[in-house]
């Protein structure tokens, strides 16, 4: 019998174990663990929500790992309690490469004040993101008041993993040829800060031409909001510099957004999409387990696809199959 109540006192008093409990509840796809997921992150709730999210994406090489390595020990250093979290809706097939990732951050990992966890195996964006929104709110419940959400996917993963935080880092680097032809406008437009990395040694005059083309860039985009310009920074993660002026920024964000009072409404808006979000993939699980579905699914596909009826026209009779109880 799973003790909910003695897993979650565990958890706020920050104790690791009663974490991964809690945790591996969560990531649980047997139907009786959901509903006692579900009740441990209601009586965790109202201990959630003190740490600042930051979510960090970049293209590949850019250095991630050793950035959120570095970011991660300064801010241990500090006093800080700092989660490393992954959305990676390709893991069931890489095993998440945060895992790889985790042996590259041997240091953080060593760090009592550190939490490395790797994505859950899932074949769907929205399941992997689903259980890193929770596994987020239990690391915060716990007493972790950095909570770094990396995607190591593409595409949408970026857009998922902005929905989620309070703060979005996107990472670059230098001498790429063309330093905006690899970056989507859809991705830029979501970021609240651009950091160049690698911008050491020789690499620096290239850094340098990145991070003025990039604030070009930023100025025919328009601004998401009227209290934040978005910047693009320099850093070298690997000699920890600019490490320091990165976590001053995401400061220096959470102070002019609490004062405009937007961090609040964008974080009550993040809640309220989420729910919608999970009625709809709620509701198309029930549709799809439907007997009636079940049965007519087959051969309306099949109708479709052989051009014999309209998209429209069976979705109707899918829908009012679905109806028939």
């Amino acid at each position: 019998m799973i003790k909910l109540h003695e897993i979650a006192e565990g958890v706020k008093q920050g104790k690791i174990r009663a974490l991964a409990k809690a945790i591996t509840l969560i990531e649980s796809r047997n139907l009786d663990h959901s509903v006692a997921a579900t009740t441990l992150l209601d009586e965790l709730l109202p201990a959630s929500g003190n740490a600042i999210r930051l979510g960090i994406s970049g293209v590949p090489g850019a250095g991630k790992s050793t950035f959120i390595e570095s970011l991660g020990l300064l801010l241990t250093g500090e006093g800080h309690r700092v989660a490393v979290l992954a959305v990676d809706p390709s893991s069931q097939i890489s095993g998440g490469s945060i895992l790889g990732d985790k042996t590259r951050m041997e240091l953080l990992a060593r760090d009592p004040n550190a939490f490395i966890r790797p994505s859950p195996s899932g074949d769907t964006l929205g399941g992997v993101a689903r259980k890193t929104r929770e596994t987020m709110l239990l690391c915060e419940a716990a007493g972790y008041d950095v909570i770094i959400v990396e995607t190591v996917g593409v595409g949408q993963s970026e857009i998922t993993v902005a929905s989620m935080v309070d703060f979005f880092l996107l990472l670059q680097i230098p001498g790429a040829g063309d330093e905006l032809q690899g970056i989507k406008k859809g991705v830029m437009e979501i970021a609240d800060a651009i950091l160049i990395n690698k911008a050491e040694g020789d690499n620096r005059p290239r850094a340098e031409l990145a991070r003025a083309q990039y604030v070009n860039a930023l100025h025919l985009l328009k601004p998401r909001s009227s209290h934040w310009t978005v910047p693009a920074l320099l850093c070298s993660a690997l000699q920890q510099e600019g490490i320091a002026e990165v976590w001053a920024t995401v400061l220096a964000y959470r102070q002019a957004m609490a004062t405009s009072g937007e961090f609040d409404r964008k974080r009550r808006q993040q809640a309220t999409a989420w729910m919608w979000t999970l009625v709809m993939d709620d509701l198309k699980d029930l549709f799809l387990r439907d007997r009636n579905v079940e049965a007519l699914l087959g051969p309306v596909q099949e109708a479709v696809a052989g051009g014999i009826t309209t998209p429209s026209a069976a979705a109707r009779r899918l829908l009012e199959a679905f109806k028939r109880h």
